[in-house]
């Protein structure tokens, strides 16, 4: 199994490479040459499986020669095994035919940590076998760098460095990433937004003579690894309501676009997939997109919803890849447009391959808060913020499909907004009850990748 940059000119990596390189020398990222594709019986057969079983079996053929099969079962073992619920992804009812999927049983409360769980196993064992070691630069608008400094704490030959916008994230994020006391973990208060910290990350991989002497590696979802992690909840959903007997929908609610490109990829295995359905808040450039043909930033504004504030979604460069017959050149230039111009339009036949592929909706503060007023009051369902806008889009795009909303976060990660709608404060789970309590460690910086890397070297070298 091969892997090839969407700008077209960087060489072609093993998964390995790929997983360890994070984002391609050419600034592009990487997707498998080819997806392969399992057959209805294949897919059938998943019925009844552990999550562990099911995930084997549809990561396997990305894998290529990297891990035997034993020790990518033993990985998969370890990196499950501290979630909360014995289903890893539970389905909940809503309402007729409306499914919410849990993926907030993780160690850190969100969805981020099916994959970054696995990717801190996978990266151990790799690293272990090589004698390497790496520095993990991550960008955060809330709930990666939680998961990743979960995943690597602690670890003897990983250092990880968690970027996240200073003031925009909701204070248990926060606490989630500056109370670690692990000497390998960093946090970094940058003033600006998400898609300034996602900036600095990217700046630091195009510096290649820093990249190669602090051994940069991104955990970012522009790391296919945390793409192909995702994909499988998208199979274990789908096979609980009938698949591959009958079509399933998904509504995901949408920032870096990982998560939807995830269950592109699904679809792409052959999982019966009718709707794959973008849901966003006001920061809403993959909904205007999908309307207009152009794509073009606006500044993020804050929202209850903050792992969602972005303009730039990063992954959109994998599906444009697609849409644009894996020319590597024409997205290069779309990328040096968007980085010039602050956005592009999208070319008539790529437009029609995004329209076919995906539908969009997008929410405001107020329905967020209604959507999340109603549901409690209707089912006693607790939602995020995250979750109720996709909730909200979900509604608008059900048929006579099975429609599955991601739950992308626990409600306790964003108190305020949800007491504010339900006049109920969530609670913690008890391993966290302590979190307020904890001693923070914390760097504020500047916008300033000189600045940044000078510390990196500093702390890494030091």
């Amino acid at each position: 199994m091969q892997y090839l940059s969407t700008r077209g000119a960087a060489p072609a990596l093993s998964f390995e490479a790929a997983m360890l390189s994070g984002l391609a020398r050419d600034g592009g990222l990487y997707v498998p040459a080819s997806v392969p594709v399992m057959s209805k019986a294949e897919v059938a057969a998943l019925a009844g499986q552990s999550y562990e079983d099911v995930a084997f079996q549809v990561m396997r053929p990305f894998l290529g020669e990297t891990f035997t099969d034993p020790e990518f079962r033993t990985l998969i073992a370890r990196a499950y095994a501290g979630f909360g619920h014995p289903a890893r992804a539970p389905l909940r009812q809503l309402a007729p035919n409306h499914f919410l999927l849990e993926l907030f049983h993780g160690p850190t409360l969100a969805f981020k940590d099916f994959a970054m769980q696995l990717i801190g196993q996978l990266f151990q064992a790799a690293l272990s076998r090589s004698g390497e070691r790496v520095t993990i630069v991550g960008a955060t608008s809330g709930d990666t760098g939680s998961a990743a400094i979960e995943a690597f704490k602690g670890l003897s030959n990983v250092d990880v460095f968690i970027l996240f916008p200073h003031g925009r994230v909701s204070e248990v994020q926060r606490r989630q990433m500056t109370t670690p006391a692990e000497a390998n973990v960093h946090a970094i208060a940058v003033d600006g937004d998400f898609d300034t910290c996602q900036g600095l990350l990217k700046d630091m991989f195009n510096d290649f003579t820093f990249r190669d002497r602090v051994r940069l590696a991104g955990v970012n979802s522009i790391n296919w690894a945390r793409v192909l992690a995702q994909v499988v909840y998208y199979f274990s959903a789908a096979v609980s309501l009938g698949a591959p007997h009958r079509a399933v929908s998904f509504t995901v609610p949408t920032g870096n676009f990982g998560d939807i490109f995830a269950g592109y990829i699904a679809r792409a295995m052959g999982l019966p997939i009718e709707k794959l359905v973008i849901a966003t808040n006001h920061n809403d450039i993959l909904h205007r997109c999908l309307s207009t043909g152009d794509y073009r930033t606006e500044g993020v504004r804050p929202s209850i919803s903050p792992s969602m504030d972005i303009q730039v979604s990063s992954n959109f460069e994998r599906v444009l890849f697609d849409a644009y017959g894996r020319d590597g050149r024409a997205v290069a230039q779309l990328m040096d447009e968007l980085k010039a111009t602050g956005g592009f339009a999208i070319s008539q036949g790529a437009l029609e391959m995004l329209r076919a592929t995906f539908a969009s909706g997008r929410v405001g503060e107020d329905e967020t808060r209604a959507t999340i007023s109603r549901l409690h009051r209707e089912t006693g369902e607790v939602l995020c913020p995250h979750t109720a806008v996709g909730v909200a889009v979900a509604e608008a795009h059900q048929g006579a499909t099975p429609m599955v909303t991601l739950a992308t976060a626990h409600p306790a990660k964003f108190p305020d907004a949800v007491e504010a709608a339900t006049g109920l404060h969530p609670a913690l789970p008890e391993r966290m009850a302590d979190l307020f309590e904890r001693p923070e460690r914390v760097t504020r910086m500047a916008n300033d990748r000189q600045a940044l890397q000078a510390l990196i070297l500093e702390r890494t070298e030091g």
